[in-house]
């Protein structure tokens, strides 16, 4: 290395190691003062290299003239692709498709029309999401970018329209997560294996809410395509993370550099023609700027949780019914002979050209038993198939793979997400079951609430679709000597395992000397608490935020209750929705009856990781629409958070109430002694317990029904900029006076 470049490394390396996820928001963070660098729990305001809006664009474009603007901050940040509910001909969808459509040619926006894609397909393929940046979209599936080395992570409409009208919107450093893969993908298995597996195997929310960083050995990572990583960073978000992303690795360059030499090679067949331009974004001049100079994750950076999967050990594996969290080895299934009705390959995680190809091949194999003529899809499954984008399905067609499963009997879609979200033709019908090489599988999902749907590899899918039960192929092979998955905390060295576990002892010792010395002082200083409000550190409120939040407790007791259970899907793109509407269907796919039970003023209780799921922000004003006006839970999705705080909905964990909550109202199994229940558990149940929040105080009590204390909790302050946007109304409102000052 030259004395110049080293100079150069010397005067840009930070003074505090960060992580690929800090050092890509530190890029694209405006007005950080002089030698700041950002780290977990850190707020900033975050400018986003791009922008992706789907069938949202209409509603974030109203909300976007809401604000009082009028001109776009950069029309270069977005991107709209129309893509959710593209089957749908009505008037008043066909309607919403030309709106948008003619807001983006007023406005010059890049537009993508119904059928050419799904936008987080298109915003790979067309090279939007480019490594080393940041790009978000109003949907929860935006973490699949991370697969090309780009920081993906969700925003919700509100956050879109701030970032059209000022080109920026707020943005927390989350916890950080450190996934070490060691050994190599075995033949067989698939990107789909390792994502469905990682949320079977850590089902206990150990990624809850965090930026995962996917590292591996060159050897281990040359084992992993970049489709199949594609397909790994769309499913943290299944797995509860806000991002996932790859390191950019020569697999990744390679990729860019096929992107490229094929866009080269069309602009040369267009010249020709006479009418050709350049790639706007895939030039190898962009990839050659990228090799020299790289980000990576600096040596030393802090992470909160480390894991590891041994790839070597790994087998096909499957999701559901009806939880990402219960994932069965495939072989543990077949022999149970689950009967299927729908298959699908769908969806922006699984419908690549590399998919269908891994599909069609299914058939290709058995037709070797049937003297080469194709095998038709089983007399009783519907198998529905849908390429990621129109490319995608041209380079299928290329290859003959999209006609050999149209041969086989698939019935083919237009390009979009459809079935994935409930939407359009194939869905689920009751007491029908799926299984998809799509995302989700949430109750009531992909169609009906009795219905049970399965996720797996495109392989296994085309495999149950041929044999009319859950299935696979012949392309793995299970080891003889195999016991199991190896998978942990750690990065899976047993080297640096025992160091770890050492340390940790020595911190153990550490934490136990601190509370001796805290119990000895205690015993000489006394160990009273003062409670006069004198004596305490009292919040500053802001005017319009309250000071006290007080109701009875309405108990749901469930776990990952989801934001399809909260605001079914099939009302998300209902733009005509009224507040009453809103109230009524408010967690009707979780109780039917909440609507009749729930009351003015009611706080709500639920459990933990509640409204994980999609980015859709009417699971937050659906609750509002009930005039509920506050949620507590043991912990939060954090999109449901953010769309909280940008709606004006305040939340607080309390992971000690929900426990003592369950204990006073327990489920039936929980009876001591296996003695009946004295009543049927409700789904929403009514306490009669109130519960009183002194935001100045920072405190949190529950009253009995003799106004008696029986919980009492001291919780964070809530921090200025928080109350800032509560304050206003939510996000919109305080935005409109950013723009107002603007335009003065």
């Amino acid at each position: 290395m030259s004395s110049a470049a080293i100079l150069s490394s010397l005067e840009t390396s930070p003074k505090v190691p960060q992580t690929l996820t800090e050092k890509i928001v530190q890029r694209n963070s405006l007005g950080l003062p002089k030698g700041k660098f950002l780290k977990t729990g850190d707020y900033t305001r975050l400018s986003p290299s791009r922008l992706m809006t789907h069938d949202n664009s209409w509603p974030v474009a109203l909300k976007f003239m809401q604000l009082g603007a009028s001109k776009i901050h950069d029309n270069r940040q977005l991107v709209m692709a129309l893509d959710h509910d593209v089957q749908n001909e009505s008037e008043s969808n066909l309607k919403k498709y030309r709106q948008i459509q003619e807001f983006a040619k007023t406005h010059n926006v890049d537009f993508y029309p119904a059928g050419r894609g799904i936008g987080h397909q298109i915003m790979v393929e067309e090279g939007y999401a480019w490594p080393g940046t940041v790009a978000v979209a109003s949907d929860s599936h935006s973490n699949m970018y991370g697969g090309v080395g780009c920081l993906g992570t969700p925003v919700v409409r509100t956050d879109a329209a701030s970032i059209w009208a000022t080109g920026w919107t707020w943005f927390q450093i989350p916890l950080q997560a450190k996934v070490t893969f060691t050994g190599t993908l075995p033949r067989g298995v698939t990107g789909k294996d390792i994502i469905v597996a990682l949320c079977g195997l850590f089902s206990k929310d150990e990624v809850l809410n965090h930026a995962i960083e996917f590292s591996g050995s060159e050897e281990t990572l040359q084992s992993i395509p970049v489709d199949a990583r594609l397909t790994l960073s769309n499913m943290t978000t299944e797995w509860g993370a806000l991002s996932g992303i790859f390191p950019v690795d020569s697999v990744l360059v390679k990729w860019l550099r096929l992107k490229a030499t094929k866009a080269a090679i069309y602009r040369a067949y267009g010249l020709a023609e006479g009418n050709a331009t350049p790639h706007p974004r895939l030039t190898h001049e962009r990839v050659d700027e990228l090799v020299q100079n790289p980000i990576s994750a600096d040596k030393g950076a802090k992470y909160q949780k480390e894991l590891y999967l041994n790839l070597s050990t790994l087998c096909p594996y499957v999701s559901g019914p009806n939880s990402v969290k219960i994932a069965t080895p495939l072989n543990d299934l077949k022999s149970q002979n689950i009967k299927i009705d729908k298959a699908y390959l769908v969806s922006c995680t699984n419908s690549r050209a590399s998919d269908i190809a891994a599909a069609a091949d299914v058939f290709r194999v058995a037709a070797r038993d049937t003297n080469g003529t194709i095998p038709k899809v089983a007399d009783h499954v519907q198998f529905y198939i849908s390429a990621a984008s129109s490319a995608e399905q041209e380079e299928a067609e290329g290859s003959n793979d999209w006609q050999t499963l149209v041969e086989a009997g698939a019935i083919p879609l237009p390009s979009g997400c459809g079935p994935c979200i409930g939407l359009g033709q194939g869905i689920l019908q009751p007491n029908e079951v799926g299984i998809s090489a799509s995302n989700r599988n949430f109750k009531g999902r992909m169609g009906h609430v009795e219905s049970l749907a399965y996720l797996s590899s495109p392989e296994v899918v085309a495999a149950s679709a041929l044999h009319g039960k859950i299935t696979g192929p012949s392309f793995y092979e299970q080891p003889d000597a195999w016991s199991g998955v190896l998978f942990g905390e750690g990065n899976g060295d047993p080297r640096i395992q025992k160091f770890s576990a050492v340390e940790a002892v020595f911190e153990e010792g550490i934490s136990q000397l601190e509370k001796i010395i805290e119990t000895a002082e205690k015993q000489i200083l006394g160990s009273s608490v003062a409670t006069e409000e004198g004596n305490e550190q009292l919040t500053e409120i802001l005017p319009g935020f309250p000071e006290k939040i007080e109701g009875e407790i309405i108990f749901c007791d469930a776990d990952n209750l989801n934001t399809d259970s909260i605001y079914p899907g099939k009302y998300t793109y209902q733009d005509d929705m009224t507040t009453e509407k809103m109230a009524e269907v408010c967690m009707s796919n979780y109780d039917s009856t909440f609507s009749s039970i729930v009351k003015e003023d009611d706080i709500l209780v639920s459990g933990f990781n509640f409204g994980c799921g999609s980015s859709r922000e009417q699971a937050a004003t659906a609750i509002l629409a009930t005039k509920i006006p506050l949620v507590v839970a043991g912990s939060f999705g954090n999109t449901f958070s953010r769309n909280s705080i940008n709606n004006a909905l305040p939340t607080l964990e309390l992971p000690k109430l929900v426990q003592l909550l369950r204990i006073r109202f327990p489920s039936p199994t929980e009876t001591l002694h296996g003695a009946a229940p004295l009543k049927e558990k409700k789904l929403s149940e009514r306490t009669g317990l109130k519960l009183r929040w002194d935001v100045r105080r920072s405190l949190v009590e529950v009253f009995d029904t003799n106004n008696d204390v029986i919980f009492r909790k001291k919780v964070g302050e809530m921090p200025p900029n928080v109350q800032e946007i509560i304050a206003a109304g939510g996000l919109e409102n305080r935005v409109k006076q950013e723009v107002a000052k603007q335009q003065t």
